[in-house]
């Protein structure tokens, strides 16, 4: 048996006056998406608990099959993985973002999609200054960057109780209110005031507004959090895994489960990603794994710019270029199981992640069909087939309940 998910991320949402009441989903040209659902069962999961930050952390840990209140620590924990960092019992990963505030209002949660090589000169200047070598900056890619606390036997900071925000919750938003509270947050606001200063009047951002981009003005520091202990899913699961996606966040959950990453060339993480490359390496994978995922942000990223247009083609796109193809190819080669879904809505109306259900479609092997034919959240509404623990829903999804 050969399975494959597809993650168009953050893609689920709210009617839309622009699209006469309908979602994106229903708006979008679909047709492959909508044969998934007609050929086999419409559902909803819901993958972040209430008390848990809605973000594609929790919601994605939950998708491929892991309880998040057993095993959530902490976003950045997720991405130091995916750089094959290793965290020892007392160290410390928090994300970095690279982003423009104007006027104690944050403009752009990724300083204009600021490049890597301008994100590593930022904050290798920005490394100069760190009075305490127990933090190190590691450059990532374009805004996503880490900062690591090592520990070494010093008593921690941080703690549990150390709060921050997700600059993306914060677009067009005040930010004095959202500064990190708690344990070692004057630590933080540290490290976030002293980036003020070294990228004023830094080149790099001499050189971005010049040719009419926003500057990186500071850095925002958030999802903090210790290594997780997650079993691997060949243990939980018996089955192996293969991973396509342009984000470290997924690149790093994968790691810690034992899956293969497999990069794609064209894979951006944005609007511009090659979804036919994506589509045509899930399709080369199949005879090598289990399980392949193809986890595509550009939905999400679509989402949090308010771009409601981008966000319909953006679904068009992954269905044309890795929906289609690779259920096409799954149906040829034998037993199959296909599902999509997002990991948790981001609605255009207030641009961030959110809590609540996502709708889910399963067509495949031994899949009765039920009376649905389209693949939407409204169509998910009306079906009993429900996960309100949504990390069930893999156990259900492999067949093994």
């Amino acid at each position: 048996m050969k399975y494959a998910i597809i993650i168009p991320d953050g893609c689920a949402d709210e009617p839309q006056e622009a699209f006469g009441g309908k979602t994106p989903l229903q708006a979008a040209e679909t047709p492959a998406m909508d044969a998934v659902a007609a050929a086999g069962v419409v559902g909803r999961a819901n993958h972040v608990p209430d008390h848990l930050p809605a973000g594609s952390a929790v919601a994605n840990m939950s998708l491929l099959g892991y309880d998040p209140v057993a095993n959530f620590t902490g976003r950045a924990p997720l991405e130091a993985a995916a750089q094959g960092i290793e965290l020892a019992a007392d160290d410390w990963a928090i994300r970095c973002n690279l982003v423009t505030i104007e006027n104690q209002e944050m403009r752009d949660f990724t300083a204009d999609h600021i490049s890597t090589d301008e994100a590593r000169q930022l904050l290798g200047d920005l490394q100069d200054v760190v009075e305490d070598e127990a933090f190190q900056y590691v450059p990532g890619v374009s805004y996503r960057n880490l900062l690591l606390y090592r520990g070494a036997g010093r008593p921690s900071p941080f703690s549990n109780d150390t709060r921050t925000a997700p600059p993306h919750d914060l677009t067009d938003s005040p930010v004095l209110d959202d500064y990190p509270r708690g344990p070692g947050s004057d630590l933080l606001i540290q490290h976030m005031n002293a980036s003020v200063k070294v990228f004023a009047d830094h080149p790099v951002n001499a050189a971005r507004i010049a040719a009419g981009k926003l500057p990186a003005t500071n850095v925002w520091l958030w999802g903090q959090g210790r290594s997780p202990a997650l079993a691997p899913f060949a243990e939980v699961y018996d089955k192996r895994g293969m991973m396509i996606t342009a984000v470290d966040l997924l690149r790093g959950i994968a790691a810690l489960l034992g899956w293969e990453r497999i990069e794609v060339p064209g894979a951006t993480g944005y609007t511009d990603t090659d979804y036919a490359a994506k589509g045509r390496y899930a399709v080369d994978a199949l005879p090598k794994t289990d399980i392949i995922c193809v986890h595509v942000e550009a939905t999400d990223e679509a989402s949090h710019e308010g771009d409601a247009e981008a966000k319909i083609q953006a679904l068009a796109e992954i269905d044309r270029h890795i929906v289609a193809p690779l259920h096409e190819a799954l149906k040829s080669q034998g037993d199959y199981r296909i599902l999509i879904t997002p990991d948790h809505p981001t609605p255009l109306r207030t641009k961030t992640h959110s809590h609540g259900a996502v709708p889910l479609t399963i067509a495949g092997s031994d899949v009765t069909a039920d009376e649905f034919t389209s693949y939407d959240e409204v169509t998910a509404g009306a079906s009993s087939l429900s996960f309100p623990e949504g990390w069930k829903l893999m156990r259900y999804f492999l067949g093994l309940s």
